[in-house]
């Protein structure tokens, strides 16, 4: 049998994104309405926001680390989380976890080096885009990045949590996602990482001026390849 898959959530939007893709994407490799055992487990949002705006990066890994242990509980094997700013908690949630994880930015990283991209810029949260976790894992791939400016960063941050959490697609604020995405192409990146969960659900990839990185379903997909890979 597949390996079951425990996605510890974060934003419901994010997901729910992931648990589809996985979903759809299963009967590919295992036959008509076919998909790995999945359980999810999903602190509030709100929980985990009290601890980011206060930097708490120790009582983020609390939330991952409660929701892990339930996940363990009900059988799961692998361990995804479809949400990359609270990636910034992970090497304190790895240390204690109960059960392997898959790093939503290693797996991203991983897709930029098979496509041979060289500089690509980085989309996400305020948090995530003047975070460690992309800039760690795009490193270690010798792969350039760059984010958009301060200004930039902030209204990104603003259309998050204002209307992208919330299921709210506004055109104004996918055509503002798809200049900044121009402008990255203007300073020679070669790929976008979509680097909120959220972001795919108003980004397109045939709308983008470059190549996008869709952290969401490529979590999704290195998740379903691990749960399969011992069957097919």
């Amino acid at each position: 049998m597949s390996k079951h898959i425990g996605i510890v959530a974060c934003s419901y939007e994010g997901a729910s994104l992931c648990y589809q893709t996985i979903c759809n994407e299963g009967s590919l490799y295992l036959g008509e309405h076919a998909h790995p055992e999945i359980s999810l487990h999903n602190h509030p949002l709100s929980e985990y926001m009290k601890f980011i705006n206060a930097g708490n990066w120790q009582g983020v890994a609390g939330l991952m680390l409660s929701s892990s242990e339930k996940l363990f509980k009900t059988g799961a094997d692998i361990l995804i989380s479809p949400d990359n700013t609270i990636h910034q908690a992970f090497s304190r949630v790895i240390k204690k976890s109960p059960l392997p994880w898959l790093h939503i930015g290693q797996e991203v990283a991983k897709i930029a080096k098979e496509n041979n991209f060289t500089k690509t810029g980085i989309l996400g949260t305020m948090f995530l885009m003047e975070g460690p976790v992309y800039p760690e894992v795009l490193e270690e791939m010798n792969i350039k990045f760059c984010v958009p400016e301060a200004e930039q960063r902030s209204k990104i941050n603003d259309i998050i949590f204002n209307e992208l959490v919330y299921g709210i697609r506004k055109e104004n604020s996918r055509l503002y996602f798809l200049n900044v995405i121009n402008e990255f192409k203007l300073k020679d990146c070669d790929s976008v990482i979509l680097g909120c969960t959220e972001i795919p659900l108003i980004i397109l990839p045939e709308f983008s001026s470059l190549p996008v990185l869709d952290s969401t379903r490529i979590l999704a997909r290195a998740a379903l390849k691990y749960s399969i890979e011992n069957i097919v």
